[in-house]
């Protein structure tokens, strides 16, 4: 019978053998015998029992982002060890050592405990599709079936380090205008409900008709005083019910419409989809995937309808024999939307001929990158001074309300003492 020998030898590198013997003990001598230091002994097939937390299928809450700084430093740790010939079970088990605790460690540890079964490494990730897309499971498996699997490994770690980078530079973007905005939003609300009612009673000593925009705030803020609990619950159920909404199949339509439609944000937005369906279909064709499943995988990855209405265009047209860039045109013509830019196109047109598709994709992407970081940047510049607008027009009308009556009450007493006096000098 076969037993899968676990441990590390004299200078302490994992190993793991497969020996003939009539038993676990016999098998573990014999590995002794050789000078393995055995952590482990099992029958071949076996799952291994080492390092498995019990709450292997828990998920620990890791968030988008972080995941994605997770999965990038693992995957280049990976392919940097698999590239220097480190046999894959060796290197998953120093990656679970080094990993620290959480969700990725367990998911590492899993994955390892598969390869060591005899599962590829593309059945093993397969499980655990929150960690690992179908693009990265049809790049390992095009890795291990033709012998490149460092090379995919290498590929899929740049892939998912650029993703990080650009969610990085559009989430750094976006923080000062949710900051400002958030800023507006709790000036307008410490406005109505602190700083009104201070100017109540003093509207009531001078017993006069308030100007309509002082009664309409003033009205607004004995409301929101006296409801601010069924307000903030009418609040929290609009949220919610909108987030539901818009997760919709409808709404996710609706939602990439109403993106695409904006002026300079949805030119924004058509450059970064753009430089994405690029990247990925340039890494997988570079992975030696087939292009039908190629541009599968890169529909099902993009999140506006639009684009997933394109693509799937492109691949009935590839399916009828055209090129990439024709179907690309033709599909634009029939839904009669511009998604992809003319100098995409013939980039794109001019690869086909050459046979460099993946190749320039790949550059394109690249050079996409840095020219949508630049306009992501001038876009917020844009969007900031509105927002500060927005906060110094709140501000400004409340104030103004606030001292209209004011004026009104000094202008009436200033217009009141020349003509009593006159009406005195008269009589006299």
């Amino acid at each position: 019978m076969k037993y899968v020998c676990v441990g590390f030898d004299r200078t302490g590198k994992a190993v793991r053998e497969t020996i003939e013997a009539p038993s676990a003990e016999d098998a573990a001598e014999q590995a002794r015998r050789k000078g393995l230091f055995v952590t482990e002994t099992r029958a071949a097939g076996a799952a291994s029992r080492r390092n498995i937390p019990a709450q292997a299928g828990a998920w620990s809450g890791v968030g988008e982002g972080k995941r994605m700084k997770q999965l990038a430093s693992f995957l280049r740790q990976l392919s940097m060890l698999v590239s220097t010939g480190t046999p894959l079970v060796d290197a998953m088990t120093s990656l679970e050592k080094q990993t620290p605790e959480g969700e990725l460690r367990t998911v590492v540890g899993r994955i390892r405990a598969k390869v060591e079964e005899g599962v590829t490494l593309a059945e093993a990730i397969a499980e655990h599709p929150r960690w690992f897309d179908a693009v990265s499971r049809s790049l390992i498996a095009a890795g291990e079936s033709g012998g490149g699997l460092a090379e995919m490994l290498t590929r899929l770690s740049a892939l998912v380090r650029r993703q990080v980078k650009v969610r990085q530079q559009t989430v750094g973007a976006l923080v000062y205008p949710c900051v400002l905005l958030a800023i507006a939003l709790g000036v307008s609300i410490a406005m109505i409900t602190f700083v009104l009612p201070r100017f109540e009673g003093l509207f009531k000593t001078l017993d006069a008709p308030l100007p309509a925009s002082t009664a309409v705030l003033m009205d607004l803020s004995t409301f929101v005083r006296a409801h601010w609990m069924m307000l903030c619950a009418f609040v929290a159920a609009m949220l919610g019910a909108g987030w539901w909404m818009l997760n919709t199949p409808a709404g996710k339509s609706w939602r990439g419409a109403v993106l695409l439609a904006l002026p300079r944000a949805g030119d924004t937005v058509r450059a970064f989809t753009t430089a994405r369906i690029a990247r990925l279909l340039g890494v997988l064709m570079l992975g030696r995937v087939g292009l039908l499943e190629a541009l599968k995988l890169v529909r099902e990855s993009l999140g506006l309808g639009a684009y997933r209405t394109l693509i799937e265009s492109v691949e009935q047209g590839v399916t009828r024999g055209e090129n990439i860039s024709q179907a690309i045109v033709s599909a634009q013509e029939r839904m009669d939307m511009a998604l992809i830019e003319p100098s995409v196109i013939e980039a794109l047109r001019s690869a086909e001929k050459s046979g460099r598709v993946g190749e320039v994709l790949v550059a394109m992407a690249d050079h996409m990158d840095e020219d949508n970081e630049v306009a992501l940047k001038a876009l917020m510049q844009l969007i900031e001074p509105a927002i500060l607008l927005l906060l110094g027009v709140i501000v400004g009308t409340v104030a103004v309300s606030m001292f209209l009556p004011l004026f009104d009450l000094t202008g009436a007493g200033g217009g009141l003492g020349p003509g009593a006096g006159g009406g005195a000098g008269g009589g006299t």
